[in-house]
């Protein structure tokens, strides 16, 4: 679906309820040259009850005092922001993307002008909400953390019985904790996925550093997604699993890099290498002296560089050769050195 990896900056909720801070990771993930910034948008009494106890990762970064909805509920940005952030992204020349996480937020974000639909791992199982997302018909990028292949099945069914053409819809491998242990990431899930299914894939990033991000770029990840922050240090539930400002810059650099080194993978000399294949390479010498007449012997021939001359894998065909002129030591063989050369290049060279 993407000519290059479309690298999703996740700002997510780490503005802490906050537009000026909001507006700085725009800053920071158009400087660090992602493509998108993305954000969470959702109204916290419609996603969550009281009820709903913390993840183990949200009370370790933000205590016990509250409940998970009072948590939220200080993140929360108002429709209002984000018609004010996603014009703000378009001015700083990148694009604006949020995750909605229920049904009102999503026909906000319709209204609004997203380009594609993100839905996050813990949605793949909401059947009221994958239908009205399917329904608009725009690009689906779809998250699987915690889910089986039969439950990507499940939710790629609806999204294209509910609407959505087939090849609009991207599917992301993720491994939805914070951070993610290595052993549990399991990045050749991501390929067994994009087997299954024949779908455009992606890497959801939730490890520390960069590294796993850009290995999965190097298995064929077309999407990658990685949450960033202002400071690891703010109080907030995602800031300690965040990338600081230089790591997302880092990550974006090490992805380009990586892009442009995976190449078309037809083997043939580069350009930059072709220079040097008569420097590294070899060709046919003689070992010592020679007068005109001499029946060449192996014991006459040594391979050395340069090797802008008679190629070494002709070696035992010059067995038997005649020379008609006189060479020095350490000549560099040509066919012009070989009577009826002409007959011996053109079966050497055919």
């Amino acid at each position: 679906m993407y000519k290059k990896t479309l690298i999703i900056a996740e700002a997510g909720v780490n503005h802490n309820g906050d537009i000026e801070l909001a507006k700085k990771l725009i800053d920071i993930a158009a400087e660090a040259g992602a493509d998108v910034v993305k954000f969470q948008t959702f109204i916290a009494e419609n996603v969550i009850s009281k009820n709903a106890v913390k993840a183990e990762y949200q009370t370790n970064n933000t205590g016990t005092s509250e409940s998970q909805l009072d948590m939220v509920k200080k993140l929360e940005l108002s429709f209002d922001d984000f018609v004010l952030l996603k014009s703000y992204a378009e001015e700083k020349g990148i694009e604006f993307l949020s995750t909605p996480f229920d049904l009102e937020s999503i026909s906000f974000l319709d209204n609004l002008g997203v380009r594609l639909f993100k839905i996050p791992s813990g949605e793949i199982t909401n059947l009221p909400y994958l239908e009205q997302i399917a329904a608009r018909n725009k690009e689906i990028i779809l998250s699987t953390g915690m889910a089986s292949m039969a439950e990507i099945d499940a939710a790629v069914k609806v999204l294209v019985n509910s609407g959505t053409a087939r090849d609009k819809i991207s599917i992301l491998h993720c491994t939805t904790e914070y951070p993610a242990p290595f052993s549990d990431v399991n990045l050749r899930a991501m390929q067994s996925i994009r087997d299954a299914f024949n779908l455009s894939v992606g890497y959801s990033d939730h490890t520390s550093g960069i590294e796993v991000a850009i290995a999965a770029v190097s298995l064929g990840a077309e999407i990658i997604e990685k949450h960033f922050t202002l400071d690891k240090t703010m109080e907030g539930p995602d800031h300690k699993a965040s990338l600081d400002p230089l790591e997302l810059k880092a990550m974006v650099h090490g992805i380009r890099n990586v892009e442009a080194a995976l190449g078309t993978g037809v083997k043939a000399p580069a350009e930059s290498e072709k220079k040097n294949i008569p420097i590294a390479r070899k060709s046919i010498h003689l070992k010592q002296q020679l007068d005109k007449g001499h029946v060449l012997t192996e014991n006459d021939l040594i391979m050395k560089r340069p090797g802008d001359g008679i190629s070494p894998m002709e070696y035992k065909r010059l067995i038997g050769c005649i020379l008609r002129r006189d060479c020095i030591a350490d000549h560099q063989l040509e066919y012009e050195d070989i009577e009826n050369e002409s007959r011996y290049s053109n079966e050497l060279e055919g």
